[in-house]
């Protein structure tokens, strides 16, 4: 019961920060670098965890962008297929599942690269951009 409380607490600290995280090699960006104090040997490391999950994340996307042209195709139809439509929705789903988890794998050994000093640095920093982001969504004139 502690473990699946205390997965469950991870899961939900990492997906929020996950969400977060700058798109692309971060570890590579000048400003990341300089602000967390990457040595090279982390950035090394971090390049190996992303090249280690490359492939599965890549075959996971394609599966779900070719099981959403089939539905597309199956919503095209005159007379819909229920039956297919919530079977391709469940491969769907489950590939979706799937990229996900991998991601989050990624995401976990990548931060396991950071101190913890790092990784409190890079929180305050990830927090602070999502509140930007917010603001400007906030401040978006509306469409009546």
């Amino acid at each position: 019961m502690k473990r699946a409380v205390l997965f469950l607490f991870i899961l939900l600290i990492a997906t929020s920060a996950f969400a977060q995280l700058p798109p692309g090699k971060w570890w590579r960006r000048g400003d990341i670098i300089q602000t967390l104090s990457l040595t090279e040997d982390q950035q090394d490391r971090l390049d190996g965890i992303f090249r280690g999950a490359a492939n599965e994340l890549i075959d996971t996307k394609a599966e779900i962008d070719k099981a959403s042209i089939a539905l597309r195709g199956e919503l095209d139809k005159p007379q819909l297929d229920r039956n297919a439509i919530r079977a391709i929705a469940q491969r769907i789903n489950q590939a979706r599942s799937r990229k996900f988890e991998h991601e989050l794998m990624m995401f976990a050994d990548m931060r396991g690269v950071l101190t913890d000093q790092q990784w409190s640095h890079m929180r305050n920093e990830l927090d602070r951009l999502q509140a930007s982001e917010q603001d400007k969504v906030r401040q978006r004139p509306r469409m009546k």
